[in-house]
């Protein structure tokens, strides 16, 4: 197994100047190109929680409370061989009200980034975060 995914990102805390730790990250498929122009793109969602160095390197299936039946065994890298053919787009969901003690401290309790992904490539995605703004852009 890879030590990392093929989708990572980071999140700095620029208002404290230390990495963000224990923040929630939901990484979801949104589409994807198939080599059948009929096939649907499979709902694939996964999640972490930034370590201490404000990183996510791997990722687990999401499975929410509500969801029924089996929990999902599959990886980031099972959907990328088994599931996307060519580019595909992705969305990234920082719960930054949680890092940031309540959506009262904070003017974005939630900060999405969605980007394309093109097929056999990795991507880094590093969130600079204060609790009045963000930016984003593609790492290496």
């Amino acid at each position: 197994m890879a030590t990392k995914d093929r989708i990572t990102c980071h999140i700095l805390d620029t208002s404290l100047g230390q990495p963000a730790r224990s923040v929630r990250v939901k990484l979801e498929l949104l589409s994807s190109s198939t080599s059948s122009s009929t096939a649907q793109t499979p709902s694939k969602t996964f999640e972490s929680i930034t370590d201490e160095d404000g990183r996510i390197k791997t990722w687990l299936p999401y499975s929410s409370a509500l969801s029924s039946g089996e929990v999902p065994v599959y990886t980031l890298e099972d959907v990328f061989v088994n599931d996307i053919k060519g580019p595909s787009r992705w969305m990234l969901r920082f719960d930054t009200a949680g890092y940031f003690d309540g959506e009262d401290k904070t003017f974005f309790p939630e900060v999405t980034v969605v980007f394309r992904v093109e097929e056999g490539q990795t991507y880094h995605v590093p969130l600079l975060l204060a609790p009045y703004s963000y930016s984003t852009y593609r790492g290496s």
